[in-house]
């Protein structure tokens, strides 16, 4: 189980992906376009006075019961742990143990 402040953390993170993502997609092109040097820099430092967890390389993936981040499916948003014990239990559709 992941601490609560880890989840609060990415929570915030979320939000802040959310609320700045426009913006910096359209300052992602207007670098692109940029007709000089000069200006490319000034745009460049735009982007750069964003937030640092706006950047979506920062969100982590994690599993929506426990929280934990390791060892996680995303097919099913789970962690490796819930993941078992949840097929072992038949609560997940078309999931079923491998015997041969």
């Amino acid at each position: 189980m992941a601490k609560k402040s880890m989840r609060e953390r990415e929570s915030k993170r979320c939000m802040l992906i959310n609320k700045y993502q426009e913006k910096r997609i359209l300052l992602k092109k207007k670098i692109v376009t940029a007709s000089n040097f000069a200006e490319q820099l000034k745009l460049q430092e735009q982007l750069q006075e964003l937030p640092r967890n706006s950047a979506k390389c920062r969100l982590r993936n994690r599993c929506w019961v426990t929280g934990r981040s390791r060892g996680y499916y995303r097919d099913f948003g789970l962690s490796r742990h819930v993941f078992r014990e949840m097929s072992h239990e038949c609560l997940l559709p078309g999931v079923k143990k491998s015997s041969w």
